[in-house]
């Protein structure tokens, strides 16, 4: 299959169809994966299948590189909408992320003040206090929720350490709304499993546990790529509506791409 992997710690930008006109800085090593998840939809492909033995890029060789992509996309005349930290794995895994996201921040107030800074986060590190200071300098801090159901965690994200589905919900909440919840929404089958988790289920529980987080937004996806696991399919776009409208009643905003 295709897969997207970043070979600098700085790319694009690229269109995204949530964020808009975005600059990638990619934390984790050229031509690999790190990820505290193994999602068997994960564009970057199976951590099995995509290890490196590059090191992770120093916090100058990120700053250096934003500084001159910035100074390019200047002459070029492009000015990017979103700064965000993304590409192969998780990027609160780099052992210095939050002094890089503080370098990052005074580069952008500088050169680029216009643009916000996004980070898309899997949320498996959030226990960590520094952690969680880091991620509160984002004007949109990301994390991922795709389920409270346990089962389906362990079938479809598949964490590669500690998981704890009550500690995540906890921990979410403890964020006070300055965060946006990622919710990967999605049909087919695995091993065995039916992957819908677009039916009551899935969703009541999930509702709840959005009640407790109260998060500033929700956004909805589904899958726009292939994806390394076969048998995987898109969710129904009526369902996925339906679900938005559900949240809002929350009076949470949603946004839906399918």
């Amino acid at each position: 299959m295709s897969t997207v992997i970043y070979d600098s710690p700085v790319f694009g930008p690229i269109h995204s169809r949530r964020l808009g006109i975005s600059l990638g800085i990619n934390l984790l090593p050229k031509g690999g994966k790190v990820c505290s998840f193994d999602c068997i939809y994960c564009e970057c492909g199976l951590n099995e299948e995509r290890r490196t033995k590059n090191p992770l890029p120093t916090a100058d060789e990120v700053v250096d590189g934003l500084k001159e992509k910035l100074q390019e996309l200047r002459q070029e005349g492009i000015v990017p909408d979103v700064l965000t930290f993304a590409g192969n794995g998780e990027p609160t895994l780099h052992p210095h992320f939050p002094e890089i996201v503080n370098r990052v921040r005074e580069v952008r107030d500088r050169l680029c003040p216009s643009a916000k800074m996004s980070i898309l986060s899997n949320a498996t590190q959030i226990r960590r206090p520094e952690i969680r200071e880091a991620l509160m300098l984002f004007d949109n801090n990301i994390l991922k929720l795709d389920t409270v159901s346990p089962i389906y965690i362990y079938n479809v994200d598949r964490p590669q350490g500690h998981y704890d589905v009550e500690e995540q919900i906890a921990c979410l909440a403890l964020f006070q709304g300055k965060c946006i919840i990622q919710t990967m929404l999605m049909r087919g089958e695995y091993n065995g499993h039916n992957l819908d988790n677009t039916g009551d289920e899935y969703i009541v529980p999930y509702l709840e546990a959005l009640a407790r987080i109260k998060p500033r937004a929700v956004m909805l996806y589904t899958l726009d790529r292939e994806t390394p696991v076969k048998g995987l399919e898109k969710a129904d776009a009526k369902a996925m509506e339906s679900i938005a409208e559900r949240i809002r009643q929350l009076g949470i905003k949603v946004s839906v791409s399918y």
